[in-house]
């Protein structure tokens, strides 16, 4: 990634001499004369960046001094001094030098957004003859980054507007621009954006759904930019250190690209290698092209994968497919032909629990599958669960089984898509009659059993307490509601401790939740937690737990509640950033 590439289909540089010999062009004196009146006539001529080689080009050509000095004098109207003027009295009368720098920069900004002409934007060039001074000055202040980002997004095919991004990016400052699809026209640029991104990801592990977001936008830009993107992160996918993040972020891209609408079926099969397996790729690529599953093609991966020497097991990891497998096996109502479900199970068990051991150069591969057989029975079993729909007494007598299954990392995943696909049912609540559903009992078993999926099941529940649920009393709405905080609560025990206050936090702070629901979710933190707490913990968690309005009712007339135990045990051991 450190590697200067060549931008060979890059933009022209509008530095460039359009020509290094030939003839002088000749200027017709009296032509140029009337050009050079006409730009002395408008307002403030003076001030602009280009009066130096008009004046040069207006006496060449004979032009009357005293003549051009009437006529800027006469059209020098002052604004920018005024401006500045005007500015010196607000300071002067009292208001701070941040406010009045903050309100001029707004103003111009507003105005340039407003005016801004592309074709005479790019005239600069011409008319200077190399880079502005100011130009190099503007992109230090990042006040006129934005600007500029603002106008390449609007103005894609300014040639100004893509240079000054390449100096932004020369500058250091590349890292702003990683959603700018100028930055997608230059290769040296995007490189470079490509790389920063590409180090935020690796290096900010806890942000990865923000960073892997980021950097999908800017590679779906277009097909040269993903193209380009895929085939650097296929390679760097290779190297033992770090080679596993890269591939999960060539997923996530790739999942973003598809729910954009674009077809990258041919690509990813391109670069994992399925050409080598004709039958295999044929029959994966279809499948993937319709984003539906088939018993014919389904029946063709099960021969090549039941062979003696079967294909690569990465070709049958691909997420798109992992994702209609457990759709079509663990979601409720989905018939699948009895002929053929042992297939799609396997197909799964085996992508899931299969794993080939390290062997040396020139040796045959060699397969582990101690595990694909137990794996291909739990699926089995969840399976013939989850396709009934099973009412609580009879999902009771099942419990223990399912309980037993849930070890296995691809049953949990099939029964949080379960439970997602049978308690968004717009009347599951309604017809429910325990506090806690079974289902959502479930969630707990998952989240202490696999780490995860703790975001996946954070979103679900996040879903349903947002959810609106007018079916059902105020009042049952709010024990609903209560009964999903617990599973929060029960989530945030198992170690998802930062996502689950920053989401109840951000809740508070927009005002939309009763505060009866915070105050709940506060009581019973308290009353499940004990120190020693991580700083980013108590910067998220204090704010509420010291609002009179939250725990005003909770506290004593002593120290001895729970609210104010961790107040005081927090100021005395985390005074530094409360």
């Amino acid at each position: 990634m450190d590697e200067e590439y060549e931008a060979d289909w890059d933009r022209p540089d509008p530095m460039e001499d359009e020509s290094d010999g030939g003839e002088e062009h000749v200027e017709n004196p009296e032509q140029v004369l009337a050009e050079c009146a006409e730009k002395f006539a408008t307002p403030d001529y003076i001030m602009e960046p280009g009066i130096f080689s008009q004046l040069k080009r207006y006496f060449q050509s004979g032009g009357n001094p005293v003549q051009v000095i009437e006529q800027l004098s006469h059209n020098y109207t002052a604004v920018a001094q005024m401006a500045n003027l005007i500015a010196e009295w607000l300071i002067v009368a009292g208001v701070k030098v941040q406010d009045v720098q903050a309100m001029v920069e707004n103003h111009l900004k507003d105005m340039i957004l407003r005016t801004f002409d592309p074709k005479k934007a790019d005239t600069i060039f011409t008319e200077e003859g190399e880079t502005p001074a100011w130009l190099t000055e503007l992109i230090e202040h990042p006040t006129w980054r934005s600007l500029i980002y603002r106008l390449a997004e609007e103005y894609p095919d300014c040639l100004m507007l893509n240079f000054t991004i390449k100096l932004i990016s020369d500058a250091g400052f590349q890292g702003e621009i990683t959603s700018i699809s100028t930055a997608a026209q230059q290769l040296e640029v995007f490189s470079r954006v490509l790389k920063t991104s590409i180090g935020s990801f690796l290096t900010n592990p806890e942000e990865w759904q923000k960073t892997s977001r980021e950097c999908a936008k800017m590679v779906c830009h277009g097909q040269h930019t993903y193209v380009y993107s895929q085939v650097i992160m296929n390679v760097l996918a290779r190297e033992p250190k770090g080679g596993s993040s890269m591939k999960r972020l060539s997923q996530e891209i790739t999942k973003c690209a598809q729910k954009s609408g674009h077809d990258i079926t041919p690509i990813t099969m391109a670069l994992n290698g399925a050409s080598a397996y004709p039958q295999a790729c044929q029959a994966l690529t279809s499948m993937l092209c319709r984003n539906t599953l088939n018993p014919a093609d389904i029946s063709v991966l099960f021969r090549n994968y039941s062979a003696l020497d079967p294909p690569p097991i990465d070709l049958i990891r691909t997420p798109q497919f992992l994702e209609l497998l457990i759709d079509s096996l663990f979601k409720s109502g989905v018939k699948l032909n009895p002929e053929h479900k042992p297939k799609y199970i396997y197909l799964l068990a085996y992508a899931a629990s299969v794993w080939e051991a390290q062997v040396k150069k020139g040796q045959k591969r060699c397969l582990n599958k101690e595990d694909l057989k137990p794996t291909v029975q739990a699926i089995e079993t969840v399976h013939n669960v989850c396709n009934i729909n099973k009412g609580s007494s009879e999902l009771m007598a099942e419990l223990a089984n399912l309980y037993q299954c849930l070890r296995f990392p691809v049953v949990a995943v099939g029964i949080v898509r379960w439970v997602e696909c049978t308690v968004t049912e717009p009347s599951y609540f309604k017809l429910s009659t325990e506090h806690c559903p079974l289902h959502m009992a479930m969630l707990d078993e998952v989240v202490n059993n696999h780490a995860l999926l703790h975001n996946q099941v954070l979103d679900l529940l996040i879903r349903l307490f947002e959810s609106k649920q007018d079916e059902l009393e105020i009042l049952v709405q709010l024990e609903m509601r209560k009964m999903v905080l617990d599973r929060m609560v029960s989530l945030l025990c198992a170690g998802c401790v930062v996502p689950v206050v920053k989401y109840i936090k951000q809740c508070w702070q927009k005002g939309d939740t009763d505060i009866s629901l915070i105050r709940y979710f506060v009581t019973e933190v308290l009353e499940a937690i004990g120190p020693p707490y991580s700083s980013e913990f108590v910067h998220l968690f204090m704010p509420m737990v010291e609002n009179d309005e939250i725990t005003g009712t909770m506290r004593g007339d002593g120290e001895n509640d729970p609210v104010s135990e961790f107040i005081v045990y927090c100021k005395a051991n985390y005074s530094a950033i409360i």
